[in-house]
């Protein structure tokens, strides 16, 4: 089969029976970096990758290794020998790639693994040593520094990469991302919002990298709904004078937009209430970064709403996970499962052309452990996301994840 795919998301993978749906407290996911521990999971949604190899020098190379018997080669691209939660993740990345190739159902698929350790020139030298290998596509890398170096190769050989870095400015030609993209998250929640009314918006946002894409989506975003934004404001070290301006034209505005991880949303929501905000007469929203214990317990941020996938998906990957290797997985892992599903499946369908452009941007998209996806032609993504809303005890969902994309 060399044609387009079916009309409708495409599941390439259809969960196994016995698959319960989480329960909102096991929604939480840990604290926005990923804890070296088991039991501790990176949040959704973060910006640049919380991942860091900057602690300590990485340790010793990890061999090249291969999975799978496929005649189809494919490049997986991780920084397994990083230091610190760098090489945790990639670790558990690792796992899922190998946990998809199994559950596959012996797919055509052989998969080439290389360690980058965490750097550009790893990054370059695994890519180098999978497309001589006759790697088809590249998985990875994760880190966003590690993608145009990665691009540079593929490039000239007309090879797609796929990387896991939520960066989504090394995106481009042939440089897909599969990851959890802020712009989403704002789409999300915005659109939501003003399919409840909402029309009137203030903000108040952090002044740093994640910040200033997070500025961006949201104001086209509300352009788009033809809504109005009363207040907009950026703290840095000082939240306390933004937030008294933004506190006093709350009388304006229908909803409050406040983008930041766990610690600094309760902070900047106490900065407001202390200010003279009554955050209980306004919609409170927020993007991924919201899925947090500390977000959870904050009296103040009760009843906010956010935007993220739907998190039964995850819920039933965690417990075959954990079957399978005895602890559990970070939060990304579900980016190497659905990444190696993706390829085996259109290795499966797509003929010569699987690995093509037109094929990998199929407008309709496909459907993975965290719900729909589909790759844009500048590379950056779309995901189907769920609205949570903000309790005690986590968050339950009070809408759900899209079955199809609009146009």
């Amino acid at each position: 089969m060399t044609g387009p795919l079916k009309p409708g998301p495409w599941p390439f993978k259809s969960p196994p029976s016995g698959a319960t749906r989480r329960t909102a407290l096991g929604l939480i996911l840990g604290t926005p970096l990923l804890g070296a521990c088991a039991g501790m999971q990176q949040s959704l949604g973060s910006f640049s990758n919380p991942f860091s190899s900057d602690a300590g020098p990485a340790g010793p190379p990890q061999q090249p290794a291969v999975a799978g018997t496929g005649q189809v080669k494919v490049g997986l691209v991780l920084p397994l020998s990083a230091s610190g939660n760098a090489g945790v993740a990639a670790q558990s990345m690792k796992n899922a790639a190998e946990m998809a190739l199994a559950e596959f159902q012996n797919p055509n698929i052989q998969l080439l693994i290389k360690d980058d350790a965490g750097s550009p020139q790893g990054a370059s030298q695994g890519a180098q040593q999978a497309l001589d290998e006759g790697a088809e596509i590249i998985l990875g890398p994760l880190f966003a520094t590690s993608v145009p170096s990665t691009a540079q190769l593929t490039r000239t050989r007309g090879v797609s990469v796929i990387a896991f870095s939520t960066d989504s400015s090394v995106a481009g030609r042939g440089v897909y991302l599969l990851s959890f993209l802020p712009e989403s998250d704002v789409n999300r929640i915005i659109e939501y919002a003003a399919s409840t009314g909402k029309r009137s918006f203030a903000a108040l946002l952090p002044d740093n990298a994640y910040g200033n894409v997070v500025e961006a989506a949201f104001k086209q975003a509300v352009g788009r709904r033809n809504g109005r934004i009363v207040a907009f404001e950026k703290y840095g070290a000082d939240r306390a004078t933004p937030a008294r301006t933004v506190a006093q034209a709350l009388g304006g505005a229908d909803a409050l937009f406040i983008a930041d991880d766990g610690d600094s949303v309760v902070a900047t929501a106490d900065a407001l209430t202390a200010a003279g905000a009554n955050l209980r007469n306004i919609q409170l929203l927020g993007t991924g970064l919201w899925d947090n214990p500390r977000v959870f317990a904050s009296p103040a941020l009760q009843g906010g709403l956010y935007a993220a996938p739907d998190p039964s998906g995850f819920r039933s990957f965690s417990n075959r996970y954990r079957a399978k290797y005895g602890a559990d997985p970070v939060r990304t892992a579900t980016l190497a499962y659905d990444a190696v599903a993706l390829v085996a499946a259109l290795a499966r369908t797509q003929g010569g052309a699987r690995f093509s452009p037109e094929v990998l941007t199929n407008p309709s998209g496909f459907a993975g452990i965290d719900g729909l996806f589909r790759f844009r032609a500048d590379g950056t993504n779309e995901r189907g996301l769920a609205v949570m809303k903000v309790g005690s005890g986590g968050s339950t969902p009070v809408a759900g994840s899209p079955k199809s994309f609009g146009a």
